[in-house]
Order: C-alpha cells, then structure tokens, then sequence
C-alpha cells in the first residue's frame, strides 16, 4: 500500500481571532497531520476583504473556498465560534451531500442545541468588548498595549459576535456520521451539560476531555491539549482501514 496523505485538521478561528492562532501547531502535531489553518475574511492575510456577519453565509463560502482542502482525507476543527462554524460546516456538507470529515472536534463551546441565545447580547461598545476581552484571557497583553492591534481585535470581534448572534439551531433528526470529539476548560463558564450535549449531534463515537483552564485551556495547557487532540484524531491505519470498508 502506498503511503497514505497527511490528514489535513482545517482549524477555524475563535471570535476576534485570526488563523495564526493555529500556525504553531504545526511543530507539535504527529507528522501525519497537516494543520490547515483557515482565514476567514476581514482579518490576517485577508484584512483588505469585508467581514463577513452572517452565520449562513460565512458556512456557505467556507465550504466553498476550502473544497480542494475537503476533497482529501480531512477533519475540522474550531474553538469557541470556530466549534460553531466546523459544526456548521459538517452539516452544509451533509445536506449537500459532499464527503465528510472523519472527525469533528470542537473545543470551548456549548453544544448548537444548549447555546444561550442572549450570550451575545451585550454591548458592542470598545469599552465592553475591552472587558470581555479581559475576562476571557487568551489575548496578550501586547495587544492591549497597541492602539492598533486592539482596533483590529475588537473590529474582528464586533463583526464575530453579531455571527455568533445570527446562528439559528435547527434541529436535524439524522445524526452526524461521524466521531465527534469535544474539549472544554473546567474553570470556563460553560456549563458540563452543554459541553455533554455534542453528543446529541453524533451517530458515531463521543469523547469530551476535560482539563484545568479557563476558556482558553488549550493555550495555558497546549502540550497536554495537541497530545489529547492527536489521539482523538484517525490514525493512518484507521484511515486505510476505513477507505477499506468504504471501498
């Protein structure tokens, strides 16, 4: 058997985030994955382009500009709204009835079906978007102390909150085909049963993997956090064993 092509883990940004959150993992993840980190309009290598605010339409162009990427063996991954989008992703894909990743893994998100509708209903002022920055750590304080770099935040996450607002959960009889795998911060202010709830959206295999750390535990514990989200991931031989199946 020839030897097989990287799983390519496209990874979805968090609200007010950029891809390059996701650039160093590529030094830490087994050679057998390929980190796929993907831009969304209006910030990093695509700053010139507009926000794109609506839930919907944001799915819609990511499954279109990452086809090529879908076509190969690949899995999804997202952190906070990126969970949401990877979700949404998963489901477009379904109902198109294009080929599925082998694995959705969502991290520091509440399942579609438990989400708190008014968690976005705060003001969008710089001063409360400031705050929420604070409370929710993650950010480095280099960027609090650039004028510049916190325009650019609070603009992103201005424009990500009101998609995180425009997602609308519609309940699917047919569950997902596929492992879902769920991370979470036991000292974030998700509640364990929203975190559970993924389960809900899978007909396959579910894990959920605790650790200390707020929302943003997969930075404040990030060896430990690539070493979980590699073992949750398809192996070369799981993969060769599924193509198998499939063929």
């Amino acid at each position: 058997m020839s030897a097989q092509a990287p799983l390519a883990l496209l990874c979805l940004p968090c609200a007010g985030a950029s891809a390059s959150m996701y650039l160093r993992w590529r030094r830490f993840v087994p050679p057998w994955v390929r980190i796929v980190p993907v831009e969304l309009p209006g910030r990093g290598a695509r700053m010139g382009e507009a926000f794109v605010e609506d839930f919907d339409a944001l799915v819609a162009q990511i499954c279109t500009e990452q086809a090529d990427v879908m076509r190969g063996d690949f899995a999804l991954f997202g952190h906070s709204m990126g969970a949401l989008l990877a979700h949404g992703v998963t489901r477009r894909l379904q109902s198109l009835h294009r080929p599925l990743p082998r694995a959705l893994l969502v991290s520091g998100s509440a399942a579609p079906s438990r989400r708190d509708p008014e968690r976005f209903d705060g003001g969008e002022d710089d001063a409360s978007l400031t705050a929420e920055l604070r409370k929710q750590g993650g950010t480095p304080e280099e960027v609090f102390a650039s004028e510049e770099l916190m325009r650019i935040t609070l603009d992103t996450l201005r424009a990500d909150r009101r998609v995180c607002r425009s997602h609308v959960h519609v309940a699917v009889e047919a569950p997902l085909p596929l492992p879902v795998h769920a991370f979470a911060g036991r000292q974030d202010d998700i509640e364990a049963l929203a975190m559970a709830a993924w389960s809900k959206e899978t007909g396959g295999a579910f894990t959920l993997d605790w650790f200390e750390g707020g929302h943003f535990f997969l930075r404040q514990h990030e060896t430990a956090f690539l070493a979980a989200l590699a073992r949750r991931l398809p192996t070369p031989l799981h993969r060769a064993q599924l193509q198998a199946h499939q063929g």
